[in-house]
């Protein structure tokens, strides 16, 4: 796959003011375990190919266990979760897949269970900005580890 144009380039200004509000993600009270898993979900929900290295490459540089990667796609039957890991991948998937009908009340008290009212406004906005890039890589065709020297992705050790 080759790139349809380089998007950065292109809207410069935009970009770099999502580029801010990522990093910001940073600065929330959520921790990097969690904004990983949720970025995985995501891409993976998404079949953004790009997003989804980048973020598994990040995963690994932070720490993260291969094992619990890998079953971010079977997350409900997975024992390798804490509950307040899978309320996030839970509304990671409601978010990602807006139905008409919006959020359901029983999974937003679920949610809630686990997460305080600035906890859930962090988390979703986390959702929404993967949602963005994860738009981006696939209108614009980002080739996956593109972009690893300049994210130090290659610190990762999975070229």
């Amino acid at each position: 796959m080759s790139a349809r144009i380089n998007y950065y380039h292109q809207a410069p200004q935009l970009l770099n003011q999502i580029s801010k509000l990522s990093l910001s993600l940073n600065e929330s009270s959520l921790d990097t375990s969690l904004r990983d898993l949720v970025n995985i979900r995501a891409s993976t929900l998404n079949g953004c190919a790009f997003c989804l290295d980048m973020h598994v490459k990040e995963a690994r540089i932070h720490g993260e266990r291969d094992l619990r990667v890998h079953h971010t796609h079977v997350w409900r039957e997975s024992p390798l979760f804490t509950a307040r890991e899978k309320a996030a991948l839970e509304w990671t998937e409601a978010v990602t897949r807006l139905s008409r009908e919006g959020i359901p009340d029983d999974l937003y008290q679920r949610t809630r269970e686990y997460f305080s009212e600035k906890e859930l406004t962090e988390l979703t906005v986390a959702i929404g900005v993967i949602n963005l890039w994860n738009r981006l890589a696939i209108s614009f065709q980002a080739p996956p580890g593109s972009a690893d020297k300049t994210f130090g992705l290659d610190k990762a050790g999975l070229s």
